[in-house]
């Protein structure tokens, strides 16, 4: 009797690997689009994301380099496939939520500080820090109309008083 030795598999060939494609600035979910009608066609192909914060480029999550080619055959708008795959630790930040300590109340006075109200003096009426977002309402505007700015665009220039509760 011979036994038959089969060749121990790589922990790296099982693991599911991290791959880039750069896009076109701008076509992001263009590509998404076409890109996740072709991956729903293979298997190997397990998940695609687009985070925020990262322009240009789309992150898939696959068994290998050649299911990631095979999907962006001829996709209008990929710029290429970096060739390594890269590492969930370096993607990270990208990836995962986390919410940022946010020093602006309901009723604070804030300036803006980007956008096309940059200048404007506006005052808090929302927040929403899941999306990182606040609705304020321009102090200066005949009608008051609810604003959604980033929580970043804004400076806050006047805290609203705890004794007007």
């Amino acid at each position: 009797m011979t036994e038959e030795k089969k060749a121990p598999v790589k922990e790296e060939e099982m693991q599911v690997k991290l791959y880039i494609v750069r896009t076109a600035i701008g076509r992001e979910d263009q590509v998404m689009d076409f890109l996740s009608s072709n991956a729903k066609k293979m298997g190997s192909v397990h998940s695609l994301v687009y985070p925020h914060g990262m322009s240009g480029y789309i992150l898939i999550e696959a068994d290998s380099d050649t299911a990631v080619k095979q999907i962006a055959f001829r996709v209008p708008y990929v710029r290429g496939i970096l060739p390594k795959p890269v590492s969930y630790e370096e993607v990270e930040h990208l990836i995962e939520f986390k919410a940022e300590n946010v020093d602006i109340h309901l009723g604070d006075i804030c300036q803006i500080i980007a956008g096309p109200f940059k200048g404007e003096k506006a005052k808090v009426t929302r927040i929403n820090t899941q999306k990182a977002e606040i609705i304020v309402e321009l102090l200066e505007a005949a009608v008051p109309i609810p604003i959604t700015i980033a929580l970043d665009s804004v400076k806050v220039i006047g805290k609203k008083d705890d004794s007007e509760d």
